[in-house]
């Protein structure tokens, strides 16, 4: 996994997304949102949430497998549009 991808999504939705007011934005189906100090950012598609925590770590938390693999398949065209 590459996970700079996941980062630049990050930033993407944050900096494109609409603003929801609990410091959570949206772009499309992604939701991003960061804890109070900025070291610890997450990604929410459907059943599933993706925490990026400090140097380069992650973990998944979803319901069905395919929900991955949707996730995956949107970061690769969200990312590959931002190039």
């Amino acid at each position: 996994m590459q996970l700079h991808k996941h980062l630049a999504l990050f930033n993407k939705v944050i900096s494109q997304g609409e603003k929801l007011g609990n410091g959570k934005y949206q772009l499309k189906q992604v939701l991003a949102w960061h804890d109070h100090d900025g070291y610890t950012c997450y990604l929410s598609f459907k059943d599933l949430t993706m925490t990026l925590y400090f140097h380069n770590k992650y973990a998944y938390d979803y319901e069905e497998e395919v929900t991955l693999t949707e996730f995956e398949r949107l970061v690769e065209r969200i990312t590959r549009q931002s190039a």
